[in-house]
């Protein structure tokens, strides 16, 4: 099952490299593209919880690392509360 990297720029200007097990994080997001933080975050969750099936449909159990990596996600996006706030999705890496 071939993995993605993606990387994204938090409204602090700081970035990330986040891993999902699965291209389908493609069908969820564009490079380039800016997201309100509520939307990234619902987003990721419903790209990784896909990504952690397609394992589960391969080898019969989820992605840890992809449940691992939305929680790290949802905890740094709690730190980002005020209106207008938005991640950057810079690019995909293979």
């Amino acid at each position: 099952m071939p993995e993605v990297l993606f990387r994204v720029r938090w409204p602090d200007a700081s970035e990330q490299r986040c891993y999902s097990p699965s291209t389908v994080v493609e069908d969820f997001f564009s490079a380039g593209t800016s997201y309100p933080v509520a939307e990234f975050v619902d987003r990721s969750r419903k790209a990784l919880s896909a990504a952690s099936e397609r394992v589960r449909g391969i080898y019969g159990y989820g992605c840890s690392q992809a449940l691992a990596q939305l929680a790290e996600i949802e905890h740094t996006a709690a730190r980002f509360t005020g209106e207008g706030a938005s991640v950057r999705l810079l690019e995909f890496e293979r």
